[in-house]
């Protein structure tokens, strides 16, 4: 298949038009017209997975490489060297990222990671669970393989819990729930959901977003698309020792 085709099966899929004014979807590096002989799917990509991949490839990843306006490409720096390496190859890059996570991304990990059926509402997923908060802080730390994971305690009972991947701590004036689900939880999301009376559980945004591969390989193979799924580490480490 060319670009062009895959390009228009993904929009398909998740349309592009659904993505955020912010972000910048859609393909990111390549020729429409370019026939591609592989397909790998990852939520991000580093200098390791380019130097890994077949030139002529395609990636998909969900976070995109280019989110604002490029003033230079010096080869040494972030995103540039990266760019330079996939034009190097003939590697396209495209991005789905806010678009599939309103429409696939969060239902999954929802469904598969956690086994609920959620309702969603664009970037949160609600389902209900009767627990204390302690038996729901050991259930979700098990189920996403968190080493720490930081938390918000400012109530005893739940009885709803909204989930949303990745970053989410914008969203919480629309969270309906007892406890929130969502990564990158900053100290004064913390005290304004400490104040609502909402109980957080910071999932991580890589810990909660790595099961974007899984979640677009599913819709590949409906379709008669084989894909492989990637994968990178993530660069951010956590570690119970102290480290000297």
């Amino acid at each position: 298949m060319r670009v062009k085709e895959i390009l228009s099966l993904l929009d398909e899929i998740s349309p592009f038009s659904l993505q955020e004014s912010w972000d910048n979807s859609g393909l990111q590096v390549g020729d429409l017209y370019q026939k591609i002989e592989n397909v790998y799917l990852c939520i991000d990509l580093d200098l390791e997975l380019i130097a890994s991949l077949p030139p002529k490839s395609l990636l998909i990843t969900h976070h995109p490489l280019i989110f604002g306006k490029l003033a230079s490409i010096e080869y040494n720096s972030y995103p540039a060297k990266l760019l330079v390496e996939l034009i190097k190859k003939d590697i396209t890059l495209i991005a789905m990222h806010t678009n599939f996570d309103k429409t696939h991304l969060n239902a999954y990990v929802a469904k598969h990671v956690l086994g609920v059926e959620p309702e969603c509402e664009e970037f949160i997923c609600y389902f209900e669970k009767n627990m204390d908060f302690d038996k729901a802080f050991h259930w979700v730390r098990e189920a996403f393989g968190l080493v720490a994971p930081r938390y918000v305690r400012a109530k005893k009972q739940i009885e709803r819990i909204a989930l949303t991947t990745g970053s989410g701590g914008g969203l919480l004036d629309l969270v309906k729930a007892d406890l929130f689900l969502t990564g990158d939880l900053k100290y004064h999301d913390a005290m304004k959901a400490k104040m609502m009376g909402i109980n957080v559980i910071d999932i991580g945004h890589f810990e909660s977003e790595r099961y974007f591969a899984d979640a677009l390989d599913t819709q590949l193979q409906r379709r008669g698309i084989k894909a492989i799924i990637a994968s990178i580490k993530n660069p951010l480490e956590v570690s119970n020792e102290r480290v000297y």
